[in-house]
């Protein structure tokens, strides 16, 4: 016990160190609206972004206060959201392990300690909650597998507050409990059916789980942990969930814009050029056979991955990068499991049950076993080169985006109010009331965001209805708003030439009347 808390501690600490000094600058716009809201919250001007409108337009609130909370031990924070990341990949990778242990699966534990914290998928999504949001739900997953519910209770809770699809979460454990282990009354053909497809030996020597009923601590702990938000939300906000969700739907049906699912599609294309993930793939399918075959207790957990496609492919929200993160940990099983596969650990004689002596591998076993270890070293060191690619790509909007916020922090009077496209970087630094065209901050914007329309549409519309007393402006994606709006209401105050921040075109800071 001693020997694996020293390990769990110094993977945790050597992880997070390694991901968060290479990625410590790492920003892009959109958690900077969460950071904005943890500010406020911290300063005393409300759990809101603008002071004044009570609207919920984070999803993580549960994040924003973590970070309102931290927030005077260190005062950056993006890099404090940025550590909490790199720590949460960390935790991640461990809670698989520790799945992988309480199901007698070590190779998928390898390739989430490996393989999962390294992923350039999530690991882009730093500074967001999605990595502490992940943390949360692969820590449900490894303490339902050890049957600590009180602690599934938890994480399952915390899970919900950092992101509201946590729910997927608890709904699909709390299922799976009630048909294997209640003793309410459930149709045999259901039980069956779940003992069968979800619970097939793997050849381990397992000890059949007795009957029991509901584990009514644990329920009442995930109450007691998220209803008081959902009071205080429904209250304070007028509804527990935040605006942004048909926001996104609004964006996904525009022409310009991609859903979720053909996005994917997008996605795989961008992997696609590297041939090392062309190997992770071909493993993934293997792996997705056999966990069918040999393995298929860890359909429970393949099947969060399904839903959560299925979800957002439902809901049509748009194509944001970082919405694909929480495919990864499905993905990494599947690489996992053709691995286990490839060892022969999966043997039946190799798994005995607790009391029994094990054998020791053949010398067929330890070549197949030599071969699946050193696939996973070479996928590790693939992914870590990619890694250091992906640190190179500077988001190039950032630098300006910052530099226009503090402008106008140190240009503008305090009330002054500021329309833009992306409010997160600009908005964070300039401390001022903001009009987003994307209808992130008001819904009303959002709304505007029709099949046919386009941001700049939107972006005509919000000026003239909320008439903000500066704009900020890519000269080169607003043409409706400058021939009309901007001729006659507004002269340019500054401009920020794009050339010196890497950042295509420039951006034009108006004064409007």
């Amino acid at each position: 016990m001693r020997r694996n808390l020293l390990f769990g501690a110094a993977y945790l600490i050597c992880v997070t160190l390694v991901i968060f000094i290479g990625f410590r600058h790492w920003a892009y716009d959109d958690p900077f609206i969460t950071y904005r809201y943890s500010y406020n919250l911290s300063h005393g001007l409300g759990f809101v972004y603008n002071p004044g409108d009570r609207i919920l337009s984070t999803t993580t609130p549960l994040f924003a206060i973590l970070l309102a909370v931290l927030s005077p031990l260190w005062s950056n924070l993006p890099q404090l959201a940025n550590l909490i990341g790199a720590f949460s990949l960390a935790l991640g990778g461990l809670f698989i392990w520790l799945l992988a242990r309480s199901w007698e699966a070590r190779w998928i534990g390898w390739a989430g300690l490996l393989l999962y914290p390294t992923f350039p998928l999530v690991v882009s999504t730093l500074g967001s909650e999605t990595p502490l949001y992940l943390a949360f739900c692969l820590g449900a997953f490894a303490f339902y597998a050890a049957k600590r519910y009180p602690l599934v209770a938890v994480f399952s809770a915390l899970a919900i507050l950092t992101r509201p699809d946590g729910a997927l979460v608890p709904a699909l454990l709390g299922l799976d409990y009630l048909v294997r282990h209640s003793k309410f009354r459930i149709p045999e053909r259901l039980r069956g059916f779940s003992q069968s497809v979800f619970h097939r030996p793997t050849g381990i020597a397992t000890k059949a789980s007795p009957a029991q009923g509901f584990p009514w601590r644990a329920i009442l702990l995930f109450l007691c942990l998220t209803i008081p938000w959902f009071i205080f939300a429904w209250i304070y906000f007028g509804s527990p969930l935040p605006i942004t969700l048909a926001t996104k739907q609004h964006q996904g049906a525009m022409a310009i814009s991609q859903r979720f699912a053909p996005g994917f599609l997008t996605l795989i294309k961008g992997y696609a050029s590297s041939w090392f993930y062309w190997i992770e793939a071909i493993l993934a399918l293997f792996g997705a056979v056999f966990i069918a075959w040999r393995a298929r207790r860890w359909l429970l957990f393949l099947s969060w991955t399904a839903l959560y496609f299925l979800a957002y492919t439902i809901l049509g929200i748009t194509r944001y990068y970082w919405y694909y993160a929480p495919l990864v940990p499905g993905f990494i099983v599947l690489v996992g499991s053709s691995l286990w596969a490839l060892s022969g650990a999966w043997n039946t004689r190799r798994y005995p049950a607790p009391e029994e002596p094990r054998d020791q591998p053949s010398p067929g076993e330890r070549h197949t076993m030599f071969l699946a270890g050193s696939l996973l070293i070479l996928l590790l060191i693939f992914q870590s080169s990619d890694l250091l690619r992906l640190q190179r790509q500077v988001d190039q909007r950032a630098a300006i985006y910052r530099a226009v916020g503090v402008w106008l922090q140190e240009k503008t009077p305090p009330q002054a109010s500021i329309g833009a496209l992306e409010v997160g970087i600009i908005g964070y630094y300039a401390r001022r009331p903001m009009v987003d065209f994307a209808g992130l901050i008001q819904p009303e914007v959002a709304a505007r965001l029709t099949t046919n329309a386009t941001y700049d549409d939107a972006a005509l519309w919000a000026a003239n209805q909320y008439r903000p007393d500066y704009l900020v402006i890519n000269n080169e994606q607003f043409p409706l708003l400058q021939q009309g709006y901007l001729a006659d209401n507004c002269q340019i105050l500054k401009r920020f030439p794009g050339k010196g921040y890497g950042y295509p075109g420039s951006l034009l800071v108006y004064s409007c009347k």
